[in-house]
């Protein structure tokens, strides 16, 4: 019999991945795997919606395992022919702006599987929104079999030539398998800079709403 899971410290974790596959199966299977762990710890699941790629395998799994699923997609992308049928709960949005920000409301930490321009947008910009004070939710990486090293190798060329500040490496976790990284995401301390005022995403996107 499998050693009980302890309680977790969130409620809803946001995954960003990629609307494709990939061409490797341990993409597949890392999606797969975190959405098992996610339902293991009693974790719901936030995500942008549809049934297509490593979006779907995640959605999947959560779903089967009988966890929450809520997915936020913009109207224009609620075509089946673009993303297919969203499963679990449905939350449409005016626009990608408005589906960030509600993914960003909906959940208590961040997790970026292997994706593309996408999931990098997303992934940055909730780094940033750390940075900046703007929430002091954890944010992790899954460096499935070495995909993100070189991004890994970028930030680190950013702190050594001073566009990062050494304080501010450590905003977001990363490891190469999931029960790793998610453990690390529910041992994080907010690293933010004390002098940066607390600010809330709600209001810069109020004009969505």
């Amino acid at each position: 019999m499998a050693g009980k899971v302890a309680k977790s410290r969130f409620n809803r974790v946001c995954v960003f991945c990629g609307s494709s596959t990939g061409n490797r199966e341990c993409y597949k299977d890392a999606a797969i795997e975190l959405g098992q762990e996610l339902v293991s710890r009693r974790l719901g699941l936030v995500y942008g919606g549809g049934n297509i790629g490593l979006k779907g395998l995640v959605s999947q799994a959560v779903h089967r395992g009988g966890g929450h699923v809520l997915g936020i997609i913009p109207r224009t992308l609620m075509s089946k022919e673009l993303t297919g049928d969203t499963i679990g709960e449905v939350k449409a949005v005016a626009d990608m702006h408005q589906r960030k920000a509600e993914m960003a409301r909906h959940s208590d930490c961040f997790i970026a599987l292997p994706g593309g321009y996408g999931t990098l947008e997303e992934l940055l910009e909730v780094i940033t929104w750390a940075q900046l004070g703007i929430h002091d939710k954890p944010v992790g990486l899954l460096n499935v079999d070495g995909y993100y090293n070189y991004l890994l190798t970028f930030i680190d060329k950013a702190v050594d030539d001073g566009f990062i500040k050494p304080s501010q490496r450590h905003i977001f976790v990363s490891a190469p398998n999931v029960k790793e990284l998610v453990q690390k995401l529910e041992e994080c301390v907010p690293t933010n800079d004390e002098n940066i005022a607390k600010l809330k995403w709600e209001r810069r996107w109020s004009h969505n709403n």
